[in-house]
């Protein structure tokens, strides 16, 4: 490398260096969004699969917890780190197919500053190891294209086996490997030897932990995650949604770069032809796929997150790998100095509004509705009434506040969600002898509960609110319940398996 580009390499890596700092430091000041504090009772106790996803997210969680304890920063520690090795990946990935430090270093900048990468780690989903998992699957694709070897395969069946751990979406990703050994011709060569299959092997014995999981809980995992593909009716209007939200998780800089880099790819010359290729299949494919889903059902704006690696390699092609006329390239100039601000910007903008309101006048809005701001202090309350009414066990009707409650109760304490006990299969329910005494519920104010007339006597003891900035954001309703009339918990079987809905 000439001293520029060795000069390019080490700010490009300082700069994804800086962001992971900034994330860390916005996790250590932000709660637990209810989703987080459910997979961090999986990370409690691991297991080869759960009702709602595979492992990879309870064991990142793990690890983090082991470094920096059961707090917020731990829970997300790790994930947060995983933008490192995911950088890396996107970086060999683009500096191998195109040849060109400025692209690769741009790709690299360029899926930092989208809030996919950046809010998608800060806060803990399988999104996260599944993201690392596609750039590394791309990664070991371009070895393959440059040198050749077989030897290869059995890292991408790796990473493809890492990916299913985490989401199945991944599944994607056989398919895309599918269509890019097919597409360019001097790859074809590989569909008549041993080395794929032998990745695909590998995939498959990475993957078997969830195989067996489910093998063992009447394949409920596959049948719920599996089953979103079931059309019940067709809308537009999940379709009218699904393109404003990748606009603004991609950060519209991004978002412009990367279409045009796709179509600038769709028309690259011969020298470009495999890796041009690679970058629009693992963009489309799953792309068209969630188009198709929008049909009939919401597409969450993280569930696109494995298309972003390419995706950002797509968009440094359009600032650096090609030309445009002067209107175009105007654009393209002023899309990738404003890339990084912009999505540090946003970053920055909605972390502030999520911990404080400010940007709102400090009502309550949507960034308050999943995330644990004043579940500390409300936690504190509840564990005070529950000790002066000395109650055995803390319940609720959801899997969030029950996670939620979980989490910020002093460890030890008992609580259960008292149905979707199918969701706790894998750990031990609480001792059965602590039903038998009083017992607290806790649910939104003004809900009604059937599950109160299994109790002689319920009386209710206060309405507590939890506050962001001072201001009121929800209150919970504190049922003291005391006389269980049977059986306290119910333990019918989920939908995917003839349950109730």
């Amino acid at each position: 490398m000439t001293s520029s580009e060795t000069r390019l390499v080490r700010v490009t890596a300082v700069t994804v260096a800086a962001l992971v700092v900034l994330r860390l430091v916005a996790a250590a000041f932000t709660q637990l969004t209810f989703d987080e504090a459910y997979y961090w009772t999986w990370a409690k106790h691991l297991a080869g699969g759960y009702y709602d996803h595979p492992p990879m997210v309870a064991v990142v969680i793990r690890l983090g917890t082991i470094i920096a304890g059961d707090t917020a920063f731990g829970v997300r520690l790790v994930s947060i780190l995983l933008a490192l090795p995911m950088s890396w990946a996107v970086y060999r990935a683009a500096r191998i197919l195109f040849g060109d430090v400025r692209i690769a270093a741009a790709a690299t900048i360029f899926l930092n500053a989208t809030l996919m990468a950046s809010v998608g780690t800060t806060i803990v989903t399988p999104d996260a190891p599944l993201m690392v998992a596609a750039s590394f699957v791309l990664y070991f694709l371009a070895k393959i294209w440059q040198t050749g070897r077989g030897v290869w395969w059995l890292a991408v069946g790796a990473a493809v086996g890492a990916g299913l751990l985490s989401k199945y979406t991944a599944l994607f990703f056989g398919a895309q490997i599918l269509l890019w050994l097919v597409l360019v011709k001097d790859q074809r060569r590989w569909l008549a030897s041993p080395w794929p299959y032998l990745g695909g092997i590998v995939a498959f014995v990475v993957f078997s932990p969830v195989i067996l999981w489910n093998a063992d809980h009447q394949w409920v995992s596959f049948i719920k995650q599996l089953g979103r593909a079931r059309v019940e009716g067709m809308t537009l209007k999940y379709l009218g949604e699904m393109i404003p939200t990748q606009f603004a998780f991609a950060t519209p800089s991004v978002f412009i770069l990367g279409v045009f880099g796709l179509y600038a790819l769709a028309r690259a010359r011969a020298a470009h032809v495999a890796g041009a290729t690679l970058i629009n299949v693992s963009v489309w494919m799953i792309f068209l796929y969630f188009v198709w889903h929008a049909l009939h059902a919401r597409v969450e704006a993280n569930w696109l997150g494995p298309v972003y690696p390419a995706f950002a390699i797509a968009a440094a092609y359009a600032a650096w790998g090609t030309t445009w006329n002067p209107r175009e390239q105007r654009t393209m100039n002023w899309s990738r100095r404003l890339a990084l601000p912009i999505g540090v910007i946003l970053f920055v903008v909605l972390i502030v509004q999520t911990n404080t309101g400010v940007f709102t006048g400090f009502r309550r809005d949507a960034t308050v509705r999943s995330v644990g701001v004043g579940w500390p202090a409300l936690a504190n309350e509840i564990e005070a009434i529950r000790l002066k009414q000395n109650a055995n066990c803390v319940l609720a009707a959801d899997y969030g506040t029950t996670s939620w409650l979980m989490f910020y109760l002093p460890k030890g304490t008992c609580v259960a969600q008292f149905q979707q006990r199918y969701r706790w299969t894998f750990m031990s329910e609480p001792d059965a002898n602590l039903f038998k005494g009083k017992a607290l519920l806790i649910g939104p104010a003004g809900a009604s509960f059937a599950y109160r007339a299994r109790y002689a006597r319920v009386e209710n003891l206060a309405e507590l609110t939890r506050k962001r900035s001072g201001v009121a954001i929800e209150t919970y309703a504190v049922d003291l319940l005391d006389g269980p009339k049977g059986e306290v918990l119910n333990r019918a079987l989920p939908p995917e398996l003839g349950g109730p809905r």
